[in-house]
């Protein structure tokens, strides 16, 4: 039995989700005529209260698209130390859009609207970039998939307003986060300028982001999406896995979250553990002690048919999702609880 807990990307479609996907109806969605994109767009649009949404291949380049629609060649975007967009997107804010990154030193992946603040060059203060954007990550990656509290992104929202900077949320995993929390989805609406959200992960579609903010801007997102070479055909294959994935992987992310913190309860009692991260999510990060050396414990658990992935110093991440059943989780508890 192999069991891959490296990320919750590497799931495969359901064969419920490939017949929904191949029974989608089908047209040419660079000229806007495939049905089944459309109407994923306006569903996830309505869904948090945005008037339009536009579907991307990926996370990354509908996060490098918000980025380069709010700011201009030589600006500065506010973002924590352990963001998406400065750590996991190939330099794409310096390379797309010709910004810096002013690196908030915040908790677990999650800054404060104080710290924006503080982080806000002198606009008339010519000698330091000009700042303009802000990027936040709800649940955060490094972070172990912590959850923010909603009213920290008003405040931020506040502090954006009062200094004429956009707001953009790259919410990969927010369907935990709304799982985890019980916010209001269209609140986030009402908050952020642009939202990124991703299918791929745990919805367990194959290939998927949107993107969601004002019909304008979104117009606007359709010209920078042909530019990075993100226009795409017959696209409602994948399009359908993503209706699919809405309509019936949602609410199950809870059982992600409860292995999760199963799996983090045991690894607190083990001799061999020295910390375990908080867990609010599908995420669970945890280190070693000193004289555990990482690369030995990987192999031995690949040995048994579980990996996981390294962070580095000692730190390792376990991300469950849903292809990890609970035949599975049982299996991994009873091996990590043996392990010596």
């Amino acid at each position: 039995m192999e069991i891959n807990l490296v990320s919750d990307t590497v799931t495969k479609p359901s064969q419920e989700m490939l017949r929904f996907m191949f029974q989608a109806e089908v047209g040419d969605d660079v000229y806007k005529q495939d049905p089944t994109v459309i109407e994923l767009e306006a569903k996830v649009a309505e869904f948090f209260g945005m008037e339009a949404a536009l579907f991307f291949p990926s996370g990354t380049m509908a996060n490098q698209t918000a980025i380069k629609l709010h700011t201009q060649p030589g600006e500065q975007l506010i973002a924590d130390k352990w963001a998406h967009v400065y750590n996991y997107e190939g330099g794409g804010a310096s390379f797309n859009s010709g910004v810096s990154c002013c690196l908030l030193d915040g908790n677990r992946g999650m800054i404060t609207a104080e710290q924006v603040a503080g982080a806000i060059n002198n606009p008339e203060f010519y000698h330091s970039p000009l700042t303009s954007l802000v990027c936040v990550e709800n649940t955060t990656n490094k972070g172990g998939g912590a959850c923010y509290d909603f009213e920290e992104f008003r405040k931020i929202r506040q502090v954006c307003d009062a200094n004429n900077l956009k707001f953009h949320l790259d919410g990969a995993r927010i369907w935990n986060a709304l799982v985890a929390t019980n916010d209001n989805p269209k609140d986030y609406g009402t908050v952020f300028h642009t939202i990124s959200v991703c299918l791929s992960k745990g919805l367990g579609a194959p290939i998927g982001s949107l993107l969601l903010s004002d019909k304008a801007t979104i117009h606007r997102a359709l010209r920078i999406r042909k530019i990075l070479g993100g226009g795409m055909r017959q696209v409602g294959y994948l399009a359908a896995a993503g209706l699919y994935a809405l309509d019936n992987n949602i609410e199950r992310l809870s059982e992600d979250h409860r292995r999760a913190k199963e799996l983090g309860n045991v690894l607190q009692k083990l001799p061999w553990v020295a910390k375990v991260e908080p867990v609010e999510t599908n995420i669970l990060i945890f280190s070693v002690q000193p004289s555990v050396d990482e690369n030995l414990l990987m192999e031995k658990l690949k040995q048994k048919g579980i990996s996981m992935s390294s962070m580095g110093h000692g730190k390792l991440r376990i991300v469950t999702h849903l292809d990890y059943r609970e035949v599975m989780h049982s299996y991994v508890l009873e091996t990590l609880e043996r392990l010596t």
